[in-house]
C-alpha cells in the first residue's frame, strides 16, 4: 500500500487543512516552502490519467482554495505554484497522484528550470508535426 493510501486510511499522521469525500489535503513533511500543501485522491490511482474528470476537476478546484488560503494565511506568500509530476520520468515520487500547492516568495531558493534547445526556436512546420501528433491521439 502506497503511502499516501496509508494516510488516508489513518495509518500514519497527516496534518490535514481540507478533506471531504473526494481529496485529501495535508501539509507535505518535506516542503519546498512553509505552508507545501499535498492535495490527492482518497482512492488510489497513480496517473492523472487514470483519475476520472471530474476528480481531476475537483483535486484542481481544491488546489485553487488552498492557493487562495495559503494568502490569506499569514504565511509568507507572495505567489504560489502548483505542480503535477505524472510518472517517474516528470519527478512523481510517489506512485499515487497528487498536487503540490506551495507558496513562494522572493528569495525562497527554489526554482523552475527550463533549459531552453540551444539555438534558434524550434521551427513552425516541427511544431505543426508535433500538435498533429497530439491532436490526432485527442
Amino acid at each position: 500500500m502506497c503511502t499516501f493510501c496509508r494516510i488516508i486510511k489513518g495509518e500514519l499522521p497527516a496534518s490535514v487543512v481540507y478533506e471531504d469525500e473526494v481529496v485529501l489535503a495535508f501539509l507535505d513533511i518535506h516542503p519546498i516552502t512553509p505552508g507545501h500543501v499535498l492535495v490527492i485522491p482518497k482512492f488510489h490511482t497513480e496517473s492523472l490519467v487514470d483519475l476520472p474528470v471530474p476528480d481531476a476537476e475537483h483535486m484542481m478546484r481544491v488546489g485553487q482554495r488552498v492557493d487562495a488560503a495559503l494568502r490569506a494565511s499569514g504565511l509568507r506568500c507572495e505567489g504560489v505554484n502548483l505542480f503535477l509530476a505524472d510518472g517517474k520520468a516528470a519527478g512523481q515520487e510517489i506512485e499515487h497522484v497528487h498536487l503540490h500547492v506551495f507558496p513562494r516568495f522572493m528569495g525562497d531558493g527554489y526554482r523552475l528550470r527550463f533549459i531552453p534547445n540551444l539555438g534558434d526556436k524550434v521551427p513552425r512546420h516541427v511544431l505543426e508535426e508535433q500538435a498533429a501528433k497530439i491532436r490526432a491521439a485527442m
